[in-house]
């Protein structure tokens, strides 16, 4: 009987237990499914009814790449299970695959089968890569610059990443992009080649989906020979943090290798350095270290370890970036200054003011011992010495001590335009806000000179910019841009000052989401870098095309070639094209096709 009666007291509370989580069970639909990618929470709610109209099963469809696809609805698209784009030789070119479903879908896996054209030439599977696009919180420009709370702006889901998993779930009531690259060998044949995609999985049928690329007898050179003058700013220190590796290490050096690859890919002519400490502040997350150690002698004689300058350099020309080194900053932030005291073994920090005699006794020796090293390592016709945003007095005494001191080196500078110092500046970076219709001349007069002049886009800027909520569309639309003003390229101060959680939380304490970074930890591309390439790329075409076909005696080329000049003057003219940068790019595109058509 006490048996019995102890099973009756567990049976009870069991039973009622069973039937509350079935009747929740029934409330709430069917168990979440991992999607594998641990992506944080949707902030914003969706009405379940959306999902009702979706067929069952896997649904999937191409979609336009200028477009940043909602998780939490089905999208809205017509179904299209086929796809045709066009590429030059040597060209990478991009499409956009959506997959979502109202029901759990298990191990979903893309495929890609082989390019074949008619005559058998093929494109290797080799050259094609499908990226499932994962979603990262983002927020909205509010007043772009500026200390931001998370409690006033909202916060939202971004379709950003391009993630390395070959094999994820797409759980019930989502949607999940996928990226396709194909890189076109510059051996290619012209002709249309013939592919396919396939979409497997352990709850469905495979869906396949096919993609032709007609690949135009036109070639791009490799990215180190593009002409297109890109400046974006790495962060070694955020590596090292994020990975949790020793700053410097072996291993440190092993993580910045990739990262710094998938930068040269892209046409990255610029190497990022820190010759003083916190150039710009604290400012970013993971603040920049001096890679230069100054040290004061105990007979008040300085001495300059530039070990960690080297590796940093050697590293990165390894890897494809070999054109310039920028050096931060004989104007840092505060004018502030960091130096080992031998006597004492502690780093004293100073300030000093260009312009005085104070900084001039500073400086003096580092660029005097800067420039023997830089000439023992063969880089003296490389280096810049490098600012940003400085005000007119700082920079003309700084510039004039540099001048009588070290004439031999560089200087690049992004910032407001001032005619009194911009002839002494060879890499010159107009602030968007500020290009006006005489930039496109200035420009002109300064290439004549030997000088690069490019343009950036920052915090306060609302369009176009590359924040992880703006319209993809407007990367590409920045190397129009350039192209239009007869800018050498473009600067962006952050390729990869990367936030505390990049891979979940794009937002920053004191700037628009995505700000301060590019691509993700891994390293990870994202939709905006894909599509900032993707201008360079267009570009690069427009310089062939101009420099190839300007004194056609062709009169149908003439004209198409007018007609796309009139299409960048239109662009030069106007910065509201870039409020709707899509459209903008594609009527720039279609002039290009018709262009190599005839």
């Amino acid at each position: 009987m006490k048996l019995i009666h102890r099973t009756r007291k567990w049976l009870l509370p069991g039973l009622l237990l069973f039937f509350i989580l079935l009747l929740w069970g029934c409330q709430t639909g069917p168990v979440p499914l991992d999607s594998g990618f641990d992506e944080p929470e949707d902030p914003d709610t969706i009405d379940a009814a959306v999902w009702q109209t979706v067929p069952p099963g896997l649904q999937g469809s191409f979609g336009t790449t200028n477009i940043r696809y909602a998780r939490n609805r089905p999208p809205d698209v017509e179904i299209i299970h086929g796809l045709e784009i066009s590429a030059w030789k040597g060209e990478v070119v991009s499409a956009q695959l959506l997959l979502w479903s109202s029901e759990n879908i298990e191990k979903v896996r893309p495929l890609a089968k082989g390019f074949t054209d008619k005559q058998g030439q093929q494109i290797g599977a080799g050259s094609i890569q499908i990226r499932p696009v994962r979603y990262v919180l983002t927020d909205e420009f509010s007043s772009g610059c500026g200390y931001r709370s998370t409690d006033t702006i909202p916060s939202h889901l971004a379709a950003d990443i391009l993630d390395t998993l070959s094999v994820f779930n797409i759980p019930a009531h989502s949607t999940r992009p996928l990226w396709i690259t194909l890189s076109i060998p510059e051996e290619t044949n012209p002709g249309n080649y013939s592919g396919s995609i396939e979409i497997e999985s352990t709850s469905d049928s495979t869906i396949r989906f096919t993609l032709s690329v007609l690949v135009h007898n036109w070639t791009l050179p490799e990215p180190s020979d593009w002409s297109f003058h890109l400046d974006l700013w790495q962060n070694p220190f955020a590596v090292a943090r994020y990975h949790d590796v020793e700053l410097w290490s072996q291993e440190h050096l092993e993580l910045l290798r990739p990262l710094l690859t998938l930068l040269a890919g892209a046409g990255q002519k610029c190497i990022t350095t820190s010759i003083v400490d916190k150039p710009w502040g604290g400012q970013t997350h993971d603040p920049f270290e001096s890679m230069i150690t100054w040290i004061r002698n105990s007979d008040g004689r300085w001495e300059f370890d530039y070990h960690l300058f080297d590796l940093y350099v050697s590293l990165a020309m390894d890897c494809g970036i070999a054109h310039q080194i920028n050096c931060y900053s004989m104007v840092p932030w505060g004018n502030q200054f960091k130096y080992l005291d031998e006597d004492s073994s502690k780093f004293i920090t100073i300030e000093a003011q260009p312009g005085t005699a104070h900084y001039e006794e500073l400086w003096r020796p580092f660029l005097y011992d800067f420039r023997v090293h830089l000439m023992e390592m063969g880089w003296l016709d490389k280096i810049t010495i490098a600012l940003d945003e400085r005000n007119l007095e700082e920079m003309k005494n700084m510039f004039d001590f540099l001048h009588r001191t070290v004439p031999e080196f560089k200087i690049a500078m992004a910032g407001h335009y001032f005619e009194e110092v911009n002839s002494d500046i060879y890499d010159f970076s107009y602030n968007w806000g500020h290009v006006q219709a005489s930039s496109k001349e200035i420009a002109k007069v300064r290439r004549e000179r030997e000088q690069i002049t490019t343009y950036y886009v920052a915090c306060g800027i609302p369009c176009p910019n590359n924040f992880t909520f703006s319209p993809p569309a407007e990367s590409t639309f920045e190397g129009w841009f350039a192209a239009a003003m007869g800018f050498d390229g473009f600067l962006r101060w952050a390729y990869n000052s990367w936030v505390e959680d990049p891979l979940k939380d794009s937002r920053f304490r004191t700037w628009p989401a995505g700000d301060t970074y590019f691509v993700y930890p891994g390293p990870r591309s994202s939709i905006r870098f894909e599509k900032l390439q993707e201008g360079i790329q267009d570009y690069e075409k427009i310089r062939i095309l101009q420099e190839t076909l300007e004194h056609s005696a062709n009169d149908e080329i003439a004209g198409k070639l007018q007609e796309l000049n009139s299409f960048l003057e239109k662009i030069r003219s106007s910065h509201d094209l870039s409020k709707n940068a899509a459209s903008a790019i594609t009527e720039g595109k279609k002039l290009i096709t018709e262009l190599i058509g005839i």
